[in-house]
C-alpha cells in the first residue's frame, strides 16, 4: 500500500501568487524536477480554465503535463524518445487526476461556466476558490510522483520513436526542439485521452511564449494571439474541440496516433492553427 503523499509547503500561497492553477502546477514539478520557474511556466496562464476558458482539461493538468514534457526532453537527447516518454508520462498524470479530481474537466469540477459573470459570481461565493486551492494542493506532490515514476519507466523500457500532433504544431510555428517536445505530452486531447484538442492547447502556449516576451508583467488570459487561435481553430472545425470527434477516433496507443499523424490526419487544422 502506497504512503499518502504530503501537500507541498506553501503551494496555496504560491497558487495565489501566481495566479492559475497551470501556472501553479508547472512551476511546482519543475522545481522538484530541480529547475526554476521561466517564460515558459507563465506562458501557461491561458491553458487555466479548461483552454481559454472552455471548460475543458484543467489548467492543473497542462501545466503538469507542460513541465513533464520538459522534463522528458532534458532525459532524451533523441526527439522521438523524448516525444514517446511525454505522452507516456501525460497518460499517468491524467489517471492521477482523475483519481484525485473524479474529471478531468475544468467545468464539471468546478461546476463553473468561465465565461458566464454569473456563473463566476456563484462559484466564487458557494466557497470554489477553495475548492480550486485545495485541489491543487493535495494533487501537486501526487503529480509529480506520477510524472516521475512513469519518465522513469518509461526510459527503461525503451519506448518507440513517436509524434505529437502538439509538437507538429509547434514546430510549424517555429519552435525549436525543446518547445516542442514540452508540449508532446498534449497529443491526442492530452495523453491521447480523447478531450480538448492538445494541438489547439500547444499552439496557444507557443503564441503565449511570443506575448509573455512582449509584454513581461502581464499574465492575461485573453491575449490577443490566443483569442484568436480559438476563433480560427473553432471556424474550422465547426465549433467542435474534442479530439476525440475531431479525429473520429480515441487513439490507444501513441503508435495509433504517430500513424494518424504520418497518414496526414488533422494536417489542416495543423496548417490552420499554425498560420493563425
Amino acid at each position: 500500500m502506497k504512503t499518502e503523499l504530503k501537500p507541498y509547503p506553501g503551494t496555496k500561497k504560491l497558487f495565489w501568487k501566481l495566479g492559475a492553477c497551470s501556472t501553479t502546477l508547472y512551476h511546482i514539478l519543475n522545481r522538484e524536477f530541480g529547475h526554476a520557474l521561466g517564460v515558459e511556466g507563465r506562458a501557461a496562464f491561458p491553458l487555466a480554465g479548461g483552454i481559454m476558458r472552455q471548460g475543458h482539461q484543467c489548467g492543473a493538468l497542462w501545466g503538469a503535463a507542460l513541465a513533464t514534457g520538459e522534463e522528458s526532453f532534458r532525459r532524451s537527447s533523441d526527439r522521438g524518445q523524448a516525444v514517446a516518454l511525454a505522452v507516456a508520462a501525460t497518460q499517468s498524470l491524467v489517471d492521477s487526476f482523475t483519481k484525485r479530481a473524479g474529471t478531468v474537466n475544468c467545468d464539471e469540477f468546478t461546476g463553473c461556466n468561465w465565461n458566464n459573470p454569473f456563473s463566476i459570481v456563484k462559484h466564487m461565493v458557494s466557497g470554489g476558490i477553495p475548492l480550486c486551492f485545495n485541489l491543487v494542493n493535495e494533487w501537486a506532490p501526487e503529480a509529480f510522483a506520477a510524472a516521475d515514476e512513469a519518465l522513469a519507466g518509461a526510459a527503461a523500457g525503451s519506448l518507440p520513436s513517436a509524434i505529437s500532433c502538439a509538437t507538429e504544431v509547434a514546430s510549424r510555428m517555429g519552435a525549436g526542439d525543446e518547445e516542442a517536445v514540452t508540449v508532446a505530452g498534449f497529443a491526442g486531447g492530452l495523453g491521447l485521452s480523447g478531450a480538448g484538442c492538445g494541438a489547439l492547447a500547444a499552439a496557444i502556449w507557443v503564441k503565449s511564449l511570443a506575448w509573455c516576451r512582449e509584454k513581461p508583467k502581464d499574465r492575461n488570459l485573453s491575449n490577443p494571439y490566443a483569442k484568436k487561435l480559438i476563433k480560427d481553430f473553432k471556424s474550422e472545425t465547426g465549433g467542435e474541440m474534442l479530439c476525440q470527434n475531431i479525429c473520429d477516433q480515441r487513439f490507444k496507443t501513441a503508435a495509433e496516433h504517430t500513424e494518424f499523424i504520418k497518414n496526414g490526419g488533422c494536417d489542416k487544422l495543423m496548417q490552420v492553427l499554425a498560420r493563425s
